[in-house]
């Protein structure tokens, strides 16, 4: 399974990584919400701070380039093979230290992704 970190996750409804954390569990994926505040998302806990994780396919950001530079070490820490850029979240210097740890680079939008079956 593609087990995914939502990174950002939000208990706003409105907002994309809410949806997001939605949409994988639709899409039976499982997924595991990291965000800055504690909450549930359909019963789903959200995480906080930076938990020790394994065995992770996919990091879906949510989080702006400027926030992102306080998680370098830990996206790096949890290795997953996929790390996606969702929109407003592009970071060149991110992308260049995800290609030299192996880690596959994808830029676009995972609800798009999942509602499209190219997840």
């Amino acid at each position: 399974m593609k087990t995914t970190v939502v990174l950002g996750a939000s208990i706003n409804p409105i907002r994309f990584s809410n949806k997001t954390v939605k949409s994988l569990i639709r899409h039976n994926i499982p997924v595991i919400p990291v965000g800055n505040r504690e909450g549930k998302i359909k019963g789903t806990k959200i995480l906080t701070g930076k938990p020790k994780l394994k065995d992770i396919h996919t990091i879906s950001l949510y989080l702006n380039p400027k926030t992102q530079k306080d998680y370098y070490d830990y996206i790096l820490d949890v290795c997953p093979l996929r790390l996606i850029f969702n929109p407003g979240t592009e970071n060149h210097e991110l992308i260049k230290l995800a290609i030299k740890h192996n880690i596959d680079v994808n830029i676009g939008c995972t609800l798009v992704m999942l509602s499209n079956n190219k997840y």
